[in-house]
């Protein structure tokens, strides 16, 4: 996992091409004028999601895993805190599904592992496999926009 703002980006382009061209795709767009959806970059090699939410508790939501993309998660309005878990020995409440790629871990199962981290607007963070993240938490509702680029690996 990695959690950093947009004016450190070029930090991570060498990581690999298309969590570069994620990064500025985030850098050079204005997500406010963007309806909700999904918007391909490079087919299913690259692809947003545009999404608003409010923000849950933690003991309402879950963790998930990928293992076909990295997530670049960017909050480009409100604020929120993730959840973060290292993927060791946890067993999934629900098994990966392919077609949609995740798999989900029970909160209170994990709950004394886990870390919260803020997630303000302007942040990035980006989640690889072994990453059990939980995104959308916060202690009070509050509307968030939130970015999503999936990253094939």
């Amino acid at each position: 996992m990695i959690v950093d703002t947009l004016d450190n980006r070029d930090l991570y382009k060498h990581i690999h091409p298309r969590i570069a061209q994620a990064l500025e795709h985030v850098a050079q767009t204005d997500f406010s004028l963007l309806d909700v959806g999904s918007y391909e970059l490079d087919g299913k090699n690259l692809f947003v999601i545009v999404n608003d939410y409010q923000t849950q508790p933690k003991e309402l939501t879950f963790f998930e895993a990928h293992q076909q993309y990295i997530d670049v998660q960017y909050v480009a309005s409100g604020e929120e805190e993730f959840g973060y878990l290292p993927l060791t020995d946890q067993t999934p409440s629900k098994p990966y599904f392919a077609k949609h790629d995740y798999a989900s871990y029970d909160y209170l199962a994990n709950k004394n592992a886990a870390s919260f981290i803020p997630f303000k607007a302007g942040m990035f963070a980006l989640f690889f496999p072994q990453d059990l993240h939980m995104p959308g938490v916060g202690l009070t509702q509050s509307n968030v926009r939130k970015v999503v680029i999936k990253v094939k690996i």
